[in-house]
């Protein structure tokens, strides 16, 4: 790999290159930082960018390299952070104009962990206004722009936006971003990379800006699945000042990948949930079960306990209710600007009582333990991750929530789920399926969508005009 074409190589063969002396992190940097510099004025994916920083800290790990001295499985590789993570002496606004940002006084777990595996961190990348968004949208800092198509603004998809731009348009190796209704999920599966919700508590929020605790998980978004897997590898395990995090397992799930899927019983979407789905993403979403069956594994037809739409009421009044408990007071400032589409989600939140919350919260485990029953006979979900391709920002209908209904009820389940690329539109756009596991079974979610995605091109695809 040389330093023309490495933009869009994987980790795995970035590190292969480096280990080789063809590649130095020095200059996989500086070819991200020029991508940065020539696309981002359109893209619209950082809102900081620490050049010097990232420069200086590649230095040094290429002096360890030289030395036969290794991090970990990223040393020397490059990602960009979510603006919803501390990182010491750096701004935070977790997307909001509203105040002037926050000088952060600790770094995430999150972003330490990569750091201690030999990751440079870029630089802090755009996000819906405190995360409370699936389009990707932001009227006070800005929409980054969907790099699948550079002569229409189309939606990246949310709350993980920039995130998701930065890595498909080749300006970092891969990204972190959050996931508390599908915004890990959606806007990889709208930009074509691979994005993970992990299950509640495997993956330390200490240093993450919360917006719905019941619901917030931490995920790595990649171009491969493997990469995918390497990242959780880094992130995931208890952290003590998480404590929702301390019965994560520590283990290698990047090495268990490749294994022989034949016999994996696959649930499929029941009939009655392709209703409003679009025409083109149900022909991608057969042909990828087409492709699992062509693996060996055993399709499954059965209704799910309770209609997506249900999962979607539920994790829409839990998302509100805990926003406002975190963020009410400061979106009660009228003197403040704030998107007025977040806004209203925030304040929706007010007329939500105790009484309604803890009926919710019984609803939701109610919900969670009708599932895992469900599940009894299946060993993964395979659902389409989007009803919707990235659509132009100018029909963005915010009242519409099309691309929250597969992943709502993901998060409303504790569940876990992988975004795999499947497709590409007419319209030249991705299109992806979501490989949905019980909790903790990202080893199992991980290696059938592994074996998917060896067996489809549509991993090995680039944004047009940008390679």
């Amino acid at each position: 790999m040389s330093v023309a074409n490495v933009a869009f190589g994987s980790i795995e063969q970035t590190q292969r290159a480096l280990a080789s002396g063809a590649l130095t992190s020095v200059a996989l940097v500086q070819e991200h930082l020029d991508r940065i510099t020539r696309w981002d004025p359109q893209l619209h994916a950082f809102i900081d960018v620490y050049a010097d920083e990232a420069l200086a800290a590649a230095e040094g790990l290429d002096r360890l390299r030289q030395a036969g001295t290794l991090l970990g499985p990223l040393h020397g590789v490059t990602v960009a952070v979510k603006d919803l993570f501390d990182i010491q002496g750096k701004p935070i606004t977790g997307g909001s104009a509203a105040l002037p940002p926050r000088t952060s006084t600790l770094t995430a777990s999150a972003v330490q962990r990569l750091r201690s595996a030999g990751a440079v961190v870029l630089g802090k990348t755009h996000t819906v206004e405190f995360a409370f968004g699936g389009w990707g949208t932001n009227t006070t800092m800005g929409t980054p722009w969907n790099p699948w198509d550079l002569q229409t603004h189309r939606v990246p998809g949310g709350s993980s936006s920039g995130s998701a731009v930065a890595v498909a348009a080749g300006m970092a190796c891969a990204a972190i971003g959050t996931d508390t209704g599908g915004s890990v999920r959606i806007p990889a599966g709208l930009c074509g990379l691979v994005g993970l919700k992990t299950t509640h508590g495997l993956v330390s929020r200490h240093g993450l800006l919360e917006l719905c605790p019941t619901h917030d998980t931490v995920g790595p978004l990649t171009r491969s699945v493997r990469d995918c897997a390497t990242m959780l590898d880094v992130l995931a395990g208890p952290d003590p000042l998480d404590p929702v995090s301390r019965l994560a397992p520590t283990r290698s799930v990047a090495q268990g990948l490749g294994k022989d899927m034949k016999g994996l019983r696959v649930w499929t979407l029941p009939w009655a949930e392709r209703e409003d789905v679009d025409a083109e993403v149900l022909r991608a979403y057969d042909r990828a079960l087409d492709a699992l069956a062509g693996l060996g594994m055993l399709l499954v037809e059965r209704p799910l306990p309770h209609s997506l739409e249900h999962s979607m009421r539920i994790a829409g009044s839990l998302m509100s209710a805990e926003g406002y408990a975190h963020l009410g007071p400061l979106f009660e400032r009228r003197e403040l600007q704030f998107d007025p589409n977040i806004q209203r989600r925030i304040l929706l939140g007010r007329d939500i009582g105790a009484a309604q919350y803890i009926h919710l919260l019984r609803q939701r485990e109610q919900a969670k333990a009708a599932m895992l029953e469900a599940m009894d006979g299946v060993d993964v979900c395979v659902f389409p991750t989007n009803a919707i391709s990235a659509i132009p920002l100018t029909e963005v209908d915010e009242l519409a929530t099309p691309l929250s209904r597969f992943g709502r009820f993901v998060n409303l389940l504790d569940l876990c789920s992988v975004a795999v690329p499947a497709g590409l539109s007419s319209a030249g756009m991705p299109i992806s399926v979501q490989f949905i596991g019980r909790p903790f079974a990202e080893p199992t979610i991980l290696c059938a969508a592994f074996a998917f995605e060896q067996a489809t091109p549509w991993g090995q695809a680039v944004p047009p005009g940008l390679a």
